[in-house]
């Protein structure tokens, strides 16, 4: 899982300082009293913990992001995965497109910010109605989506409809919850939001995607499961989606009955939702934000077919599911060791050169990805030793996206402006996510294009047909044709990512992440 689809970095008000700070360029705006204001600052926040009085608003903050992790593992992890097996890449592309509020979720983040009823919260004003909306929506789906899975012909566009609105609802209360995570914890324990946010999320994704992924395999739940062979998983999705609609309403009762909000003021308070809106302008029209922007939104063009792609190509050279949720299931908790791991490499005076060499890393085992696929032993038993080939791609590509991620999170907290850091935050992480999402459609269809395959029976008129859509697979499949790939897309499409990857960091990345990074943090600021 990419960290940068599946969490994003909590927005902050207190922003830290680098210690080279003194080596760069200063605007002649600021003074010495300003620097030496934020130093202390930076000072304090070395020193947040954890409290006891804090542990409560922690479990909280880690079961809201869990419910957010939950749709969000169905519809990036496990629906894409059960779709393959009857749908083309481009369909898969269409339910993409189900994925893109969570990355343009600024759109509409300052009318979460300032519209709200006093006497709920400005958090809960959102938290409430959303959690209810999501879980009767989870009821919906889960009455209909088991039939709506098995259908000869799946209606792809009300599928990616519904969970557009499911993830739009998962956006909208990330917004709010982001929010309140700033005032839940007190400042001493405030940078364990964040371990909240990464425990929350990546836990409601694993269950969503691995847990479920290997508990709705009939092969996982004959195996270790029934004593009798049974046609289905022991979990089907219907009953998975119903049990977390339950789950939304006991939460959004508690959250009623049970939890009162603070009343609080932020500083993007004075500026109204038009106030915010021009900022959001005036940032992106900061000459080297302009520059930045373009890093974020192209530099995850390199290795996106691998991540989005190769998984599915596993599944359809005969990769199990069971193995692909085990391999998962085995990287899930070294993704929370390279983490904490990757999180102390960043914390330097340099946090973008660890992403610079994770970039390096990422288009490699995008490389290694295709030969993996290519390698695929035919008509025969995955050994041990490809298993461990496919484990190891797996763990070193998360290590890498983890690096990236933290790395990149490190300098937006870094340079973001304190007075309105939520604004400055949020702008950020969504170029760094959109930058993951817009190009996995045209990069799904351009597999589809480039693949060239017939069907082995010709039709009524006795010529050959393509079997790459679904129109052509199904009439292949009637005809009890074997679709024959001559030349398959996926490698064209794979080969294409990684040398643009290459000739953007080489040619435009690398050499602005050395400019942006020698950019004095006062430079990003806006000007009073």
């Amino acid at each position: 899982m990419d960290p940068a689809i599946t969490t994003t970095t909590l927005r902050r008000k207190d922003v830290p300082l680098a210690e080279d700070e003194k080596e760069e360029l200063e605007l002649d705006t600021l003074n010495a009293k300003n620097a030496a204001e934020e130093k202390e600052n930076d000072a304090t926040d070395q020193t947040e913990t954890l409290h006891k009085e804090d542990l409560g608003n922690f479990i909280l903050l880690v079961i809201l992001y869990l419910l957010q992790g939950v749709p969000v593992g169905l519809s990036f992890g496990s629906i894409p995965f059960l779709l393959k097996e009857q749908l083309s890449y481009s369909q898969i592309a269409v339910f993409s497109l189900s994925s893109w509020p969570y990355s343009l979720k600024f759109l509409w983040s300052p009318i979460v910010d300032a519209v709200y009823s006093p006497s709920l919260g400005r958090r809960k004003s959102w938290i409430i109605p959303i959690q209810i909306m999501t879980g009767f929506l989870f009821l919906v789906l889960g009455d209909r989506i088991d039939e709506i899975m098995g259908a000869e012909h799946i209606p792809v566009y009300y599928l990616t409809g519904a969970f557009l609105v499911t993830i739009f609802f998962c956006a909208t209360q990330d917004i709010a919850v982001d929010g309140w995570a700033l005032t839940l914890l007190s400042k001493d324990s405030l940078s364990y939001a964040s371990t909240a946010q990464t425990i929350g999320l990546n836990t409601g994704y694993f269950l969503s995607f691995t847990v479920f992924l290997a508990l709705s395999s009939p092969e996982f739940s004959n195996k270790y499961i029934w004593s009798e062979p049974q046609d289905v998983g022991i979990l089907r999705l219907g009953a998975y989606m119903k049990f977390w609609a339950f789950m939304y309403f006991v939460v959004t009762a508690w959250l009623v009955f049970m939890k009162k909000e603070t009343p609080t003021h932020t500083d993007e308070d004075q500026l109204g939702i038009k106030g915010v809106y021009t900022t959001i302008w005036k940032i992106c029209q900061l000459p080297h934000m302009r520059s930045f922007i373009v890093v974020l939104l192209t530099a995850k063009v390199g290795f996106i077919c691998h991540e989005a792609v190769t998984s599915l190509k596993l599944l359809e050279k005969g990769f199990s599911k069971e193995d692909l949720a085990l391999s998962v299931l085995l990287d899930f908790p070294l993704q929370i060791f390279f983490g904490y791991y990757a999180a102390k490499w960043s914390n330097g005076p340099r946090p973008l050169k660890p992403w610079l060499l994770a970039f390096y890393g990422r288009l490699f085992f995008s490389a290694v990805g295709m030969l993996i696929v290519a390698w695929y032993p035919q008509e025969q038993e995955i050994g041990f030793f490809y298993f461990g080939v496919i484990m190891a791609s797996t763990v070193l590509t998360s290590f890498m996206s983890t690096v990236q991620f933290v790395s990149i999170s490190a300098f937006m907290t870094s340079i973001a402006d304190p007075l309105i850091g939520g604004t400055y935050m949020t702008l950020l992480n969504t170029f760094s996510n959109f930058g993951g999402t817009w190009p996995k459609f045209f990069v799904l269809e351009g597999v589809d294009y480039f693949t060239e395959a017939t069907c082995s029976i010709k039709n009524g008129v006795g010529a050959e047909f393509s079997c790459v859509d679904e129109v052509g697979a199904s009439k292949c499949k009637e005809l009890d044709g074997t679709c024959h790939i001559y030349k398959d897309g996926y490698y064209t499409a794979g080969i294409l990512c990684v040398f643009v990857g290459l000739v953007l960091l080489l040619g435009y990345i690398r050499p602005m992440i050395h400019h942006v990074e020698g950019l004095s943090k006062r430079a990003w600021k806006l000007n009073k």
